[in-house]
């Protein structure tokens, strides 16, 4: 009977591992080296013929190579020492692409009468300091601000815009025109209404506890926590630094719920002192 010859796998394992290491790029070379190699030495079309990269890869792999590249030739030249580059500061014309900004503040009706005797006082800083141009527009019944190309700060606009806001709620030019100067002043309204809601005879007494006699409980809080306090009918603003405006608001809440004139005085006495140790 013709039996099948037996094969030596042994001997034929043998034989592809010589012949692997034939055609392996060097000596005890493992798998997959042959590849890493065909990559190096490929040119960047050649690999992607061949599948082996996708081409978003190569292309960032190619441009991370050449900034690479570059900041090596720029620190060369240099001398090994890289300079921060500095620019110049836009100006507000350039920030705004060569437009003008505009705001319009509308003057209510009881307000005409001060803003015509006071126009020349409120035009100077806005125009000399704030370098904006101003108007009255008789029409809309409002003043108008815009910039202009000698403008230089962005929030001369603004400044302006609420420097203006606050004297049209009744405040003393003295005072408004603090916001034009310093960055932390705020002005705050709210109603006696919001705090309790009183009618009559009793809003009136409300008001006038928060008024005082001859406007003494007025001075005393606006002095202990170094604000402004207008009251106009039911509305109360207020002219300061957002801590302060709150223990002002705290002193005339308390007025209005019914607190006695003295309690209030002794808590601003405790505040005041307080604020004096920290400054």
């Amino acid at each position: 009977t013709n039996m099948p010859k037996a094969v030596n796998l042994k001997a034929k394992s043998g034989k592809r591992s010589e012949r692997l290491d034939e055609n392996a790029p060097y000596k005890s070379a493992v798998p997959g080296a042959k590849i890493a190699s065909t990559l190096e030495d490929a040119s960047p079309e050649e690999v992607l013929a061949m599948g082996m990269i996708a081409p978003a890869d190569l292309e960032r792999k190619q441009r991370k190579g050449m900034k690479a590249a570059a900041a090596a030739e720029e620190l060369e030249g240099d001398g090994g020492v890289y300079e921060k580059p500095s620019y110049d500061a836009l100006t507000l014309a350039e920030m705004g692409g060569g437009k003008s900004e505009y705001r319009r503040v509308p003057v209510p009706a009881h307000r005409f009468t001060p803003l015509k005797e006071k126009w020349l006082e409120l035009y100077d800083p806005i125009v000399s300091r704030m370098k904006l141009q101003v108007r009255m527009n008789l029409k809309n019944k409002s003043v108008e601000l815009r910039t202009s190309e000698h403008t230089e700060h962005v929030s001369a606009l603004q400044k302006s815009a609420d420097f203006l806001k606050a004297f049209l709620l009744g405040f003393e030019i003295q005072d408004a025109i603090a916001l034009l100067r310093l960055d932390d002043l705020y002005v705050d309204t709210f109603e006696v209404k919001d705090v309790k809601p009183l009618h009559g005879d009793h809003l009136s007494r409300a008001i006038g506890r928060i008024a005082g006699k001859a406007g003494k409980t007025k001075f005393a809080i606006e002095n202990a926590t170094r604000t402004r306090i207008v009251v106009a009918d039911s509305k109360i603003h207020l002219l300061g630094s957002f801590s302060n405006i709150k223990i002002a608001r705290d002193a005339i809440c308390d007025l209005i719920l019914g607190s006695a004139p003295g309690k209030v005085y002794t808590k601003l006495r405790a505040i005041s002192s307080r604020l004096k140790e920290r400054f």
